[in-house]
Formats: C-alpha cells, sequence, structure tokens
C-alpha cells in the first residue's frame, strides 16, 4: 500500500484502484496508464514538479494528453517564472519515483495546482504511488486533500 492509498483510506474519501503491468520502455508514463486500461485520456492527470523561481518546488497536474504550461503555473503559485524539476529533486521533494509521482501522500506538502479541466468530469485518474497504479477520485476530493488550487494550466 501506498502513502497515496493510505492517506485516502484515512480520509474515508471515496476512491478507486485500478492496476496494469507497466512496461519500462514506455516512454509516457500517463499515455501508457490511459491505454493500458482503457481509460480516455483527458480523464487521466499525470503529476509533475516544477521549481519556481523563488526557489519553492510545486506540483502541477494537468491532463495526460497536454503540456503544462509553465507561466500559468507560476501564475497560479505566486511566482514569475517556473521550470521543470529535475526527476532527482522530484523524487527527492515526494517520495515518490518518476512515473509513480502521486499527488497524494507526498513526504512534504507543496503548492498544488490541478488544471481547471477537471472540474467538468465526475472522477479523473492520478497516480496511485508507483508505476503501474492509478487512483480514480473526484476532483473535489483531490483539491481538498492536496489543497490545490485550479488554475487553466493545461496547453494542447
Amino acid at each position: 500500500m501506498t502513502p497515496a492509498v493510505k492517506m485516502l483510506e484515512k480520509a474515508g474519501v471515496a476512491f478507486q484502484l485500478a492496476s496494469y503491468e507497466h512496461d519500462p520502455r514506455s516512454p509516457a508514463y500517463g499515455e501508457e496508464a490511459a491505454r493500458a486500461l482503457g481509460l480516455p485520456p483527458d480523464e487521466v492527470f499525470k503529476t509533475l514538479l516544477a521549481r519556481l523561481d523563488d526557489g519553492r518546488l510545486a506540483v502541477a497536474i494537468v491532463p495526460v494528453p497536454c503540456q503544462l504550461d509553465l507561466k500559468a503555473l507560476a501564475r497560479a503559485a505566486g511566482a514569475r517564472k517556473a521550470s521543470l524539476a529535475e526527476p532527482a529533486e522530484a523524487e527527492r521533494a515526494t517520495g515518490y519515483v518518476v512515473g509513480g509521482i502521486s499527488p497524494l501522500g507526498q513526504r512534504k506538502r507543496l503548492p498544488t495546482v490541478l488544471d481547471e479541466s477537471a472540474r467538468a468530469l465526475a472522477a479523473i485518474h492520478v497516480s496511485g504511488g508507483r508505476r503501474g497504479l492509478e487512483i480514480r477520485l473526484a476532483p473535489s476530493d483531490l483539491i481538498r486533500l492536496t489543497g490545490a488550487r485550479e488554475a487553466p494550466l493545461a496547453r494542447p
């Protein structure tokens, strides 16, 4: 059981787990999850970490078919600029491995921003804290548990 799953159970949140056999040759973890589980890609969200120009790390959660708009993330997090964090830095900060970084149950609570497209969905899928594990939950529960703000972060 991952820290993300433990967090959800402790909070009493309704969620579902879905697992698949991760292919280590897969270049895109989120797209692999959508394909392997037969999910619409717009309902599967990837968790990315960014370094803000003020030195803080921030978490961005965006649909897998989209790119993260770093300027929009910086604005939403109260900074001027943002750049993707190095994988090793993301792993140290969250306690998860790249490709399995969940927005839930991270080592330290970081500023978190969820793409506003999640609002239109009854449920979204996010990483469950390891490669090959996805969590389905209501966006409102994700927002409540992570303290996330909503903002337009995704670009095609």
